[in-house]
């Protein structure tokens, strides 16, 4: 049996320390609501009217008094049409009005009969061909939105759905959070950036940099301002340098790969060089390797300053990091309160007969049946596993899986 390592911090508590120190940022930004698609909200939107504002009809129909429709095939003459944005009269007794979907109940009718159960004859008068029910295809005033209900709550992230919510109550504008400024860089003399040298090209022992785009694109997703500060090169001054610039106008500065204890890992040192580091070893697989602290501009305290996250350098560890770590601090910067990803029970097709001594991600894809199906190779280096993959299995330490246990499945779709 593989032995626990103790020394190793767990994701849950690192989660708790990355997360005690993102304090909310300040200065709100009023956005156009059609702008505002995944940014986040700062203070509760209240409305200021009902939803609807009256009774409406939910069909094109007749609206009608049931107690005048008691048995199919009454007929009857139409007094008036109402259409979506007109007021109609009050019910004449003895009559239907003609109605479309969205116009306002008249006073006097208690129901709406769809068209497809009225028969319009040659003198006006319609027949209605079935007895409705009490309210049928009434929306009633308010019935979606009261008036001083709170909509939406600060600190959710807007959704496409949220925008048309916000604009259902007549906000033209919101209040949102202002975005997070990333610093983004990677270390490593054998990175090559994809463009800049064709593969049958590539020096011995060269790598395409991968890291860098779908970090990028993650910060991106999640709302934030990006500086892309390029690749440094293993080199301890030339990290202090970038690091000690970086800290001028940024939230965060975000690294990949040098946070290890070798020999050409510069980012753990010179992070301690310019700040503090508040933990650097976290018992998750993959992704063992990650630091976290504070950066300050020439080393100086009363400088500018900038929080630092440093990621692993192989490519599934980064993702999967960024995803259990840095997500969820950029969100609490933004002033989310649930940064929890949502995990569902799912049934495994899968055996793994070797525990663990760490938490593992283990990259997963849902069959149509909701089983699912677990990715061949599950090294820390196959990106191909995040591709293939449409989640991951939250697998705690020491823990075996054999097929048909039910298992915690965290969907990327939570995570993107």
């Amino acid at each position: 049996m593989t032995k626990p390592q103790p020394h190793l911090m767990t994701l849950d508590d690192a989660l708790a320390a990355v997360l005690a120190q993102a304090a909310r940022l300040d200065a709100p930004h009023t956005v156009d609501t059609f702008d505002a698609d995944g940014r986040v909200l700062w203070a509760d939107a209240v409305s200021q009217l009902q939803v609807p504002p009256l009774d409406n009809s939910a069909m094109d129909g007749y609206a009608v008094r049931r107690s005048e429709v008691q048995t199919a095939g009454v007929v009857l003459p139409v007094s008036q049409r109402i259409a979506a944005g007109h007021v109609g009269t009050e019910l004449a007794p003895g009559t239907v009005a003609r109605i479309f979907t969205g116009a306002p109940i008249p006073a006097g009718a208690d129901a709406v009969v769809m068209q497809e159960d009225v028969e319009a004859l040659s003198d006006g008068s319609v027949r209605v061909n079935a007895v409705p029910k009490a309210d049928q295809w009434i929306r009633r005033a308010g019935e979606d939105i009261a008036n001083g209900s709170t909509v939406l709550k600060g600190g959710t992230r807007l959704t496409p759905a949220a925008l048309g919510l916000a604009a259902s109550i007549g906000l033209g504008q919101v209040q949102v959070a202002r975005k997070p400024r990333v610093a983004l860089f990677s270390t490593g003399d054998e990175l090559v950036m994809p463009g800049s040298v064709a593969p049958q090209d590539m020096p011995p022992g060269s790598i395409y940099n991968s890291n860098r785009f779908f970090l990028r694109a993650l910060l991106v997703r999640l709302g934030c301002e990006v500086t892309d500060c390029g690749i440094v090169p293993d080199n301890r001054e030339a990290t202090v340098q970038v690091m000690s610039d970086a800290a001028e106008g940024h939230d965060l500065i975000l690294s990949t790969a040098g946070v290890s204890v070798g020999e050409e890992d510069h980012v753990r040192p010179a992070v301690e060089q310019l700040g503090e580091l508040g933990l650097w070893k976290i018992s998750m697989k993959p992704g063992k390797p990650f630091a976290f602290g504070k950066v300050y501009q020439n080393g100086d305290r009363a400088a500018a300053s900038a929080h630092f996250m440093g990621l692993p350098g192989n490519p599934v560890s980064s993702f999967v990091t960024f995803l259990m770590l840095v997500r969820p601090f950029l969100l609490r910067l933004q002033g989310v309160a649930d940064v929890t990803p949502r995990a569902v029970p799912a049934v495994a097709n899968f055996d793994v007969t070797k525990a663990d001594a760490r938490r593992e991600f283990l990259r997963v894809r849902q069959t149509e049946q909701g089983g699912l199906e677990l990715f061949r190779n599950q090294s820390s280096g196959v990106l191909t596993s995040a591709v293939w993959g449409d989640g991951f299995v939250d697998n705690p330490a020491m823990t075996t899986i054999q097929k048909g246990d039910t298992v915690r499945y965290i969907p990327l779709a939570e995570l993107l």
